[in-house]
């Protein structure tokens, strides 16, 4: 998936100096020129993250807490790594913006236990079908209708977000992070590098088996960088269906790549 947004090409030796300054003497006005520069970042990750959230929760103030996770990027960015910022600074922005969420515990228990439920009989019916299940299959399973299904399922769109900054162990302070784990692309590892070579086997496969309308919406999402909206307008149906159809799909791929 290409990078979301990119430095313009007249800017790029400015945004060099900037790093420059910043990570050699700490120029306060190096950082603010990043900060400036780098914000577009947080208004396209809050929106990404804001799809399929409560209408009680502003837009503005998900900008306002990704801002801290874009300023805490740039501070412990370090660009010997080789690793490009924008792909470090969205995971730090969303994992800011989903800290601030969790922390207004702004998902009932409600919704929680539905996600559980609608998960745990997906795998279910998945494992004795061995094929992902339709809408009408996985309704009729849980004796419900279709359309209570779907709308539950745009409820728990959300909780598909996973923060690379979550700690491994939450009740433990200092606890490493998902990000911390993830291993120096410099580094040599066979081992490392076989383990990613399959499990990027085994996640092009699950994908591969997704119903076709499934698989394309994955594929534009997360290879292609569209939004839902975006993707709806190709397929023609409503952000909101898209938004059903990718958080269905992403359970069905956590159930695949969780089966021994």
């Amino acid at each position: 998936m290409t990078d979301p947004i990119r430095a313009p090409e007249p800017l790029a030796h400015v945004i060099d100096d900037y790093w420059e300054r910043f990570k050699g003497s700490a120029d306060p006005r190096a950082r603010e020129g990043l900060i400036v520069h780098y914000s577009p970042l947080v208004k396209y990750v809050a929106g990404r993250v804001g799809v399929g959230l409560p209408k009680n929760v502003d837009p503005s103030d998900l900008i306002s807490y990704g801002m801290f996770g874009l300023i805490d990027a740039i501070d412990k960015f370090d660009p010997e790594r080789g690793i490009k910022f924008e792909t470090y600074a969205v995971n730090r922005i969303k994992g800011a913006i989903l800290d601030e969420l969790r922390a207004l515990d702004w998902v009932p228990r409600s919704v929680r236990a539905r996600a559980r439920e609608i998960q745990r009989s997906m795998a279910e019916l998945e494992h004795r079908l061995q094929r992902s299940a339709s809408d009408e299959e996985l309704a009729a399973h849980m004796d419900t209708d279709v359309e209570t299904l779907q709308n539950r399922l745009g409820e728990i769109a959300a909780l598909g977000f996973v923060a690379l900054d979550e700690t491994l162990d939450g009740a433990e302070r200092g606890s490493a992070s998902l990000g911390d784990v993830i291993a120096d692309p410099k580094a040599i590892d066979p081992l490392g590098t076989f383990e990613q070579h399959e499990t990027r086997f085994v996640l092009v496969d699950a994908i591969n088996r997704l119903p076709e309308r499934d698989r394309l919406v994955v594929t534009l999402y997360y290879y292609e960088g569209m939004t839902l909206a975006e993707i709806g307008d190709v397929l023609g149906v409503t952000e909101s269906r898209i938004c059903q159809i990718h958080t269905k799909s992403v359970m069905s791929l956590r159930n695949r790549l969780m089966e021994p």
